[in-house]
């Protein structure tokens, strides 16, 4: 019987990387190209440009535009897109059979609501965690109750 080879992606905004198991008492190997950096940039430089000046609906006053969405939070939202289409890549290419995802609550939402249908077939588990800084020798504790290490 073949071994399933499952990996885990651990996340956060703007870290990622990625694991394979291939079995009991197998550990973790890192996926070679399983490591992300997104932006994390300070406010102050993503808004370093003034926004945009606008008329009024009324009047001859114009006034500063805001814009629509936290620059953060797009940020972390771009970032989960971009690991989505990795994970969308390794089962284009049939490189696991199985996924676990690890992440803060609000970046496994992002993930949960990007990753295509037949990734999402493959989820076994989830771990609403920021575990992405821990060294590898500390993960399989934190994996256990999903994995057998």
């Amino acid at each position: 019987m073949k071994n399933k080879r499952t990996w885990i992606l651990i996340a956060d905004g703007s870290h990622a990387r990625t694991f394979l198991n291939t079995g009991v008492g197998k550990g973790l190997t890192a996926v070679p190209d399983g490591d992300f950096e997104g932006s994390n940039m300070p406010n102050r430089e993503i808004n370093a440009d003034k926004p945009g000046m606008t008329f009024n609906s009324a009047g001859d006053g114009r006034r500063r535009k805001q814009p629509s969405t936290d620059p953060h939070r797009q940020a972390k939202y771009n970032f989960a897109r971009e690991l989505a289409a990795f994970l969308e890549h390794g089962y284009k290419k049939n490189r696991f059979d199985r996924l676990i995802l690890v992440a803060p609550p609000a970046m496994l939402g992002d993930l949960r609501t990007i990753i295509s249908g037949p990734v999402r077939q493959l989820l076994i588990g989830e771990l609403a965690k920021d575990l992405v800084h821990l060294n590898e020798r500390e993960l399989p504790g934190h994996l256990a109750d999903l994995l057998s290490v």
